[in-house]
């Protein structure tokens, strides 16, 4: 897997390269500002850029605009976005368009390097990866037809790591319960939802997500 990292700050994006490089991935590229990971997608057409959303000059949205450029022009480049804080605004624009190939994950998630390696290979397969801190700030919000409300708590747990890109059977080893018993509560979460179920983990997300948004 080929990976260009792009983070204005130079201890950050060294240390991130180095932990990749120690997980056996390969770093081809390494970007301080927007235009240089640019010309570093269309020089490397790397497998996924990670991508800090706020970037020189303005540190606003300049991360969040070179994804979108870089999902446009690429479509075979993952994007993973990295930010300090929940900013489920940023996330949801990115996520209107298409949760596909696409992560959007709190830089305290590097420290695991599992998980994180996890996610990039996810997302570099054309998956999708968002950060549990987000899915639940998203559960919580009202929604006026109180649909949620109609999930059991192990269904809202099901959903939470099925929005943030877990499969069935990730879901099962990490609820310590069989891959039927999700299966059912798959099935039943799409039923109270009023979402059809799909054939791909990243097309399910994204039915998961659009619901949320509505």
């Amino acid at each position: 897997m080929r990976i260009v990292v792009a983070d204005d700050n130079a201890l950050i994006r060294e240390g991130l390269a180095a932990l990749l490089r120690e997980s056996g991935l390969d770093v081809v590229g390494k970007c301080a500002d927007r235009d240089e990971l640019l010309t570093a997608v269309r020089a490397h057409e790397p497998d996924v850029a990670i991508v800090d959303v706020r970037m020189p000059p303005t540190h606003t949205d300049e991360g969040l605009q070179a994804a979108r450029a870089i999902r446009a022009e690429h479509p075979g480049t993952g994007v993973l976005i990295l930010s300090q804080y929940v900013e489920v605004g940023l996330a949801m624009t990115l996520l209107a368009e298409s949760a596909e190939g696409l992560g959007y994950l709190l830089k305290d998630r590097v420290t695991d390097v599992d998980e994180f390696t996890d996610a990039l290979r996810r997302v570099a397969a054309g998956g999708s990866a968002l950060d549990p801190a987000v899915v639940t700030e998203l559960l919580a919000r009202e929604r006026p037809d109180d649909l949620i409300e109609t999930l059991t708590p192990r269904e809202r747990e099901v959903l939470e790591l099925m929005a943030a890109g877990s499969s069935n059977q990730g879901i099962a080893g990490k609820l310590q319960i069989s891959l039927g018993v999700v299966e059912k509560y798959v099935s039943s979460i799409f039923e109270k939802l009023g979402l059809p179920s799909a054939r791909t983990e990243s097309r399910r997300v994204l039915a998961v997500l659009a619901f949320l948004r509505a």
